[in-house]
C-alpha cells in the first residue's frame, strides 16, 4: 500500500535514520504482545488451569478489533501523531503494570490475578489498535522503505523476545523460581523498549529532516483538499479498490493464530525437548517470521501479482492437516521444520501484501483511512484464528 513518492529534495538528510527508528517502532508496537505469548510457559505454571495462551490471546483480540473498527468508523477526527503517541504510552504502562502485578501477587496465581492479568492484555489490544493501523496509514504517505522497515520490526519483535526468552530459561533454569525470575527479567526488558518506543516516537522521529518534509507535505495535503473541496473516498470505496488485499492479510492470520502459538504449546505433545520444546517452536516461528520480512526487500523475490499472492495464501491451508499428522505420528525434528515454514510465508506474505502499490494514488487522509482499513481485516483474521484454535482440543482429554 506504498504511495509513490516524487521530487523528493536531494538534499534532504535523515533517511536511514528514519528507517532505523521505524524498525524500532514496529518492534515497540508487538513486543508487549509478544512477551504475553513467549513467556506463556510461566503463566501455565501460574495458571495451569486457565489456558493461558489460549485465553489471553482470546481477551486481547475482542479489544483490538473493538478498538480499530470505532477508530475506522468514526474517520480521521484527530491527528495521526497523537493517537500513536497515546498508543505507545499504554504499551509503556501495561508492561510496567505486569511487573508490578507480579511483585504485588509473589507469583501467586489467584483467580483476581488472573483477571488483572487479563485487563493489562486488554489494554495492549486497544494500543495495539491505536498504534498499526495509524503508522501503517502515516508511512504509507511517506516512503516506501519506511513501511517495509516498519513491517519488519514486528517480525524482529518476535525474534528478539523469543531468543531473550531461551536466554533466559537456560540462565535460570535451575535455579530456584527460575521461571519466574527469567518472566520478570523478560518483562523488564519489554518495558524498557516500549518506553524507549514512547519517546523516539514523541521527540525523535518528527524531528527527523525527511519526517518533517512529508509531514509538511501531508498538511499542504490537507489544506488543498480543504480549499478545493476535493471529495475523499469512502471506506467502502476504498475497500472496493483494496479488497484482494484485505482478504489476503484476513486469511494469512486466520491460518497462522488457529495453529500458532495455542497448538504449539498445548497439541504438540512430549519429546525429548521437554519442557524446552513449545520454546524451541515458537522461536523457530519467530526467527523465520522476522528473516521473511526482508527478502521482499529485493525486488526480484517480491510477489506484486495479487493472483499469486491469493494462490500462495491459499496453498498454506495444507498446513492444517500437515502439523495435525506431524504431532499425532513425526518426529520433534518435522515439527520445527514445519513451524519455521509457518512463520516464513506468515512474515514474507504479509510484507508482500502491505507493501504492495495501489492501482490509484491517495491522498493522506485516504491512506490514513486505508491503512485502518487493511489492519482491521488483519486483526478479524487473527481473531478468528484464535477462535479456530481451540477446535485443537476437540478429542483430547484438555477442557475448555
Amino acid at each position: 500500500m506504498n504511495i509513490e513518492t516524487e521530487n523528493i529534495p536531494r538534499k534532504l538528510e535523515g533517511k536511514f535514520g528514519a528507517m532505523v527508528v521505524c524498525c524500532i517502532l514496529g518492534v515497540g508496537q508487538l513486543v508487549a504482545w509478544n512477551t504475553i505469548l513467549t513467556i506463556s510457559d510461566y503463566y501455565y505454571q501460574v495458571f495451569p488451569e486457565y489456558h493461558p495462551s489460549r485465553v489471553l490471546t482470546l481477551v486481547y483480540q475482542p479489544f483490538v478489533l473493538g478498538t480499530i473498527f470505532i477508530l475506522v468508523f468514526m474517520g480521521k477526527k484527530k491527528k495521526n501523531q497523537k493517537q500513536i503517541a497515546i498508543g505507545y504510552t499504554i504499551f509503556f504502562i501495561g508492561s510496567l503494570l505486569l511487573i508490578i502485578l507480579d511483585v504485588a501477587t509473589k507469583g501467586e496465581g489467584t483467580l483476581l490475578a488472573y483477571i488483572f492479568l487479563c485487563s493489562i492484555v486488554a489494554c495492549f489490544g486497544m494500543a495495539n489498535a491505536h498504534v498499526e493501523g495509524a503508522m501503517l496509514g502515516e508511512l504509507s504517505f511517506m516512503c516506501p522503505e519506511f513501511i517495509q522497515s516498519f513491517v519488519a520490526g514486528l517480525g524482529v519483535a518476535g525474534a528478539i523476545t523469543s531468543a531473550l526468552r531461551l536466554v533466559t530459561k537456560a540462565v535460570f533454569d535451575k535455579s530456584p523460581n527460575g521461571l519466574r525470575k527469567g518472566a520478570l527479567l523478560f518483562l523488564a526488558f519489554s518495558t524498557l523498549i516500549e518506553f524507549i518506543c514512547m519517546l523516539l516516537y514523541i521527540y525523535m522521529f518528527p524531528k527527523l529532516p525527511i519526517v518533517k518534509h512529508y509531514y509538511a507535505k501531508a498538511e499542504s495535503n490537507h489544506v488543498e483538499a480543504d480549499e478545493t473541496k476535493i471529495t475523499q473516498l469512502s471506506n467502502k470505496e476504498l475497500l472496493d479498490q483494496n479488497m484482494g488485499l484485505a482478504i489476503n492479510l484476513f486469511l494469512i492470520y486466520a491460518l497462522t493464530l488457529s495453529i500458532f502459538p495455542g497448538f504449539l504449546y498445548e497439541n504438540t505433545g512430549e519429546h525429548k525437548l521437554g519442557s524446552w520444546y513449545p520454546l524451541v517452536l515458537v522461536a523457530s516461528y519467530n526467527v523465520w517470521d522476522a528473516f521473511s520480512r526482508y527478502i521482499p526487500l529485493s525486488k526480484h523475490l517480491k510477489i506484486e501479482s495479487i493472483k499469486w499472492i491469493t494462490s500462495c495464501v491459499l496453498v498454506r491451508f495444507l498446513f492444517v492437516p500437515a502439523f495435525y499428522f506431524t504431532a499425532k505420528s513425526a518426529d520433534q525434528g518435522w515439527m520445527v521444520l514445519l513451524t519455521s515454514l509457518l512463520g516464513l510465508t506468515n512474515g514474507y506474505l504479509t510484507v508482500c501484501v502491505l507493501a504492495n502499490k495501489p492501482k490509484s494514488k491517495y491522498n493522506v487522509l485516504e491512506t490514513d483511512a486505508l491503512g485502518n482499513l487493511l489492519v482491521s481485516f488483519m486483526l478479524g483474521g487473527i481473531f478468528a484464528g484464535v477462535c479456530l484454535g481451540w477446535l485443537w482440543l476437540i478429542g483430547t482429554k484438555s477442557s475448555f
